[in-house]
């Protein structure tokens, strides 16, 4: 199967593209800085409309995993022009193509497309983002229901794995413990971290077998962030006295922030065979990634 990849150098993408290529699929990884390490290589600038709509006509792919995205929740806020450029617009160019090419597209969305008064939320659960990262990616979700013949829209929460680049909210966590350096932790902020293997396998299987609608692709547990702190701490046998409990009302970010953003993955859990992981089982596996390739 021919696969067509976006954000392929990020965190996600890295993964997918890198188990697409294990899993014997062909694999375009579209990138804008840095040259992916996994599939047949795409410099594809997302704000460049003429050169999405030959880049799909060329290629002729039979699915599109549409990864890139800004995601830096307090830049979005102040960058609302390029906010839009990347995660609306794009979006809708390369909805609008794919229908008529007949690909079958997912979409990758967050969690932050809620407001977080409430958590665990369900896949028909009203949305109200409150920042313009949220809003933006609820806008490509709306492109999506207009546009695409065949789509399906992927929520996933906090991923974490191991990327050259991108530092994982662990993986500070495990280096800021060892340089014994107090941090602020939220006490009173919940997520459904998810294990970016794991999320790597079910977005592939959504997109092989065209599973479509929303679906909640994230972790199977709603945690603080304190408490992840306080297992990462635990796991590695770290100082948790560098913790220092902290509530979200004290933070300065540019861009609110949903206290309670964890979600509902009982529909994944239930028609995936890939199943969303228990934060215990992820930090094993994260923990074992991390020492082998140390």
């Amino acid at each position: 199967m021919k696969f067509l990849v976006t954000g392929s150098a990020g965190l996600v993408g890295s993964q997918v593209v890198k188990d697409l290529t294990k899993q014997n699929h062909t694999v375009y990884s579209c990138y804008h800085d840095e040259k992916p390490s996994h599939g047949t290589p795409i410099l594809l600038d997302l704000t460049d409309k003429e050169k999405i709509i030959q880049t799909l006509q060329e290629i002729k792919p039979d699915r599109i995993i549409h990864l890139a995205a800004m995601t830096n929740v307090d830049l979005c806020e102040t960058e609302k022009e390029l906010t839009t450029l990347i995660n609306v617009k794009a979006t809708e160019i390369l909805a609008k193509q794919a229908a008529k090419q007949n690909i079958f597209f997912v979409y990758i969305s967050t969690d932050y497309v809620f407001d977080g008064i409430k958590g665990m939320k369900k896949e028909d659960d009203s949305t109200n983002p409150l920042g313009f990262y949220g809003k933006s990616k609820l806008e490509g979700e709306f492109t999506l229901n207009k546009l695409a013949s065949s789509w399906c829209i992927a929520r996933t929460s906090t991923p974490f794995g191991i990327h050259h680049k991108k530092k994982s909210f662990p993986l500070w966590i495990k280096e800021s413990l060892e340089a014994k350096k107090e941090i602020p932790v939220l006490v009173d902020q919940f997520t459904s971290p998810t294990d970016v293997p794991n999320l790597s396998k079910m977005l592939i299987e959504v997109a092989t077998r065209q599973i479509t609608g929303v679906i909640h692709l994230a972790g199977a547990t709603r945690i603080s962030r304190y408490e992840l702190a306080e297992l990462v701490a635990d796991k590695l046998s770290l100082d948790k006295k560098f913790l220092i409990p902290t509530k979200i009302d004290e933070m300065t970010w540019k861009s609110q922030r949903p206290k309670d953003s964890s979600l509902d993955v009982s529909l994944a859990a239930e028609i995936l065979n890939e199943k969303p992981q228990e934060i215990e089982h992820s930090l094993i596996l994260f923990i074992d990634e991390l020492t082998s390739n140390s």
